[in-house]
């Protein structure tokens, strides 16, 4: 049997889908449903089904953000979008993320049974039979793979970006993409070339060159303020990336 997923917060959408359709027909099972996009993704992590219909508008979740984790990390699922969500574009870039279908709500019985025999086709062709898991089988969705991978590298150096300045971990930029720590881990080190604690230190440095052309500024205020807890590795962290010191480096840099 297929496994099915279905994630939505309408509770008579799910409860529809999972009671109307005639799953046996494609030998597809339900075997689980969530109503917002955090136990969604968990569900999936636990679950592993082989096909998900996802709602893209639930509340605290971003939609392309959902798809490019799942789909970055189970390159064999296959997802089809339900939503009342009515933008071109933001299909099309659906699309590139590996999405199988974009169904408008309200969807009809045709619409919905292509979508599943459409999935349970690709499948098929990777190779992937009802009792084997979606990482399993032949990969023949790279491209989306890595359109998602790339998608939630961007999402994860915009965020690391944005908040480079307080305490941040690994974990919460992995939660912000939908991704496990070990999952945003490795593709930071394929994508960028460097583990997250180095991108977010180079962050942090730039910054501080940045600041360090105002002499009015002490080294050990523009420390905390991107970031660092003491001087001490501040100051560490900037000679190893610069080959001089924070002081040395505003005085070259003042002395233009």
């Amino acid at each position: 049997m297929y496994k099915v997923m279905i994630i939505d917060d309408e509770p008579i959408i799910v409860e529809g889908l999972s009671r109307s359709i005639p799953w046996e027909k494609w030998n597809c099972e339900v075997v689980a449903t969530a109503n917002d996009g955090m136990t969604g993704k968990r569900l999936i992590e636990e679950y592993k089904p082989h096909m998900v219909f996802l709602d893209i508008c639930m509340p605290e979740m971003d939609g392309l953000q959902m798809i490019a984790a799942v789909k970055s990390e189970f390159a064999n699922l296959e997802v089809s979008i339900l939503t009342g969500f009515r933008d071109f574009d933001y299909a099309q870039a659906a699309i590139r993320l590996g999405v199988t279908r974009f169904l408008l709500k309200p969807s009809n019985m045709d619409e919905l049974e292509e979508a599943i025999s459409a999935m349970c086709e690709n499948l098929k062709k990777k190779g992937i039979l009802g009792d084997e898991h979606s990482e399993d089988g032949n990969t023949e969705d790279l491209g989306h793979e890595n359109a998602s991978s790339s998608f939630i590298v961007k999402n994860a150096m915009s965020y690391i970006e944005a908040n480079y300045d307080h305490k941040l971990t690994l974990g919460e930029v992995a939660e912000k993409t939908y991704v496990s720590q070990w999952h945003l881990s490795k593709l930071l080190n394929r994508h960028v070339g460097q583990s997250f604690s180095e991108i977010l230190n180079h962050v942090r440095i730039e910054a501080a060159k940045k600041l360090l052309v105002d002499p009015s500024l002490r080294i050990g205020d523009i420390s905390e303020q991107v970031g660092f807890l003491d001087l001490a590795h501040f100051s560490r962290v900037f000679k190893k990336q610069e080959g001089v010191s924070a002081n040395e480096y505003r005085n070259k840099t003042l002395g233009k």
